[in-house]
């Protein structure tokens, strides 16, 4: 199996980060050229709110997505069937206009002798979520990782989302979303194993 190599990917601490007074300050600069005082009294506390919420929308660069999954387990029985995680939601941020990205994603992967708490599988998720992004870029990102991490026979990453940047302005299409997949291994080149983790995803009951 082809593994693909890392993405380079900016970090909180390859950047000069300016000082939470420094961003508090930006923010009362935003609130004026929207048009309004940011001394005003609802707006007092705005600026401390912002950057409590930016701390946590984009925690994403504070961690390591290798170092989530570099815990695996071998002893696993000999198990070698899928394994999926389906239906999980997220929140990330348009990196083009900083307004949220909403949707769900669905993350399988045919072991390899190794495989990784399925927990792990879910923060990896959330680590790419929080941060600016694309969707394409986000989908590559998580392939990329659990197929460096865990050398499977086969990774699918599918994510379905809302991106406000086109259903709150723009174009106001609201009912619109984006899919964006990643097949890789037996699930690109084997039309049996692709055709079995769709039927995985779109099934309500496992059973």
């Amino acid at each position: 199996m082809t593994v693909h190599s890392k993405m380079a990917v900016t970090t909180s601490e390859t950047l000069n980060r300016p000082s939470p007074e420094e961003a508090k300050e930006a923010v009362r600069t935003l609130i004026r050229w929207a048009g309004d005082n940011p001394e005003r009294e609802g707006l007092l506390d705005t600026p401390q709110r912002v950057i409590d919420a930016y701390r946590e929308f984009f925690a994403g660069y504070e961690e390591d997505p290798d170092a989530i999954l570099a815990k695996t387990f071998e002893e696993v029985a000999d198990y070698n069937e899928v394994v999926l995680l389906k239906n999980m939601t997220f929140e990330s941020h348009c990196e083009h206009h900083m307004v949220p990205i909403i949707g769900r994603a669905h993350i399988a992967y045919l072991p390899n002798r190794k495989i990784v708490g399925i927990s792990k599988i879910a923060r990896l998720l959330d680590i790419y979520a929080k941060r600016l992004q694309t969707q394409e870029l986000m989908t590559t990102q998580i392939a990329d990782t659990i197929e460096r991490a865990l050398q499977p026979k086969a990774v699918c990453v599918i994510i379905d989302a809302k991106h406000e940047c086109m259903t709150t302005r723009g174009v106001h299409k609201t009912d619109t979303t984006t899919v964006t997949s990643q097949m890789r291994g037996t699930f690109r080149t084997d039309p049996a194993a692709r055709a079995e983790v769709m039927r995985l995803i779109a099934s309500s009951n496992i059973g």
